[in-house]
């Protein structure tokens, strides 16, 4: 019996990005999981992770457009946000 191909999972699929994605992960197309990962990276960069409550992002311009708000927003709010950029 031949082994059964895997299907690629949804989060493994490149998606196309918005250029405000773009402009803090890079050029597309990337999967999801890909994206988290940038944005994490860039994240930590920038120094927008709250030092008291690490699950929050403090915005900087680049992630107030990407959130549509300068507000602090939990992670996973983020992923949500960040979802209405991929294609």
């Amino acid at each position: 019996m031949a082994p059964q191909k895997k299907k690629e999972s949804a989060f493994m699929k490149p998606m196309q990005l918005s250029e405000d994605l773009v402009a803090v992960v890079g050029k597309g197309p990337l999967p999801r999981t890909e994206v988290t990962k940038k944005l994490w990276g860039y994240i930590k960069a920038q120094k927008c992770q709250d030092q008291k409550n690490k699950r929050m992002i403090n915005p900087d311009e680049k992630l107030a457009k990407l959130f549509g708000s300068k507000k602090a927003v939990n992670m996973f709010e983020m992923t949500k946000l960040v979802g209405k950029h991929l294609k």
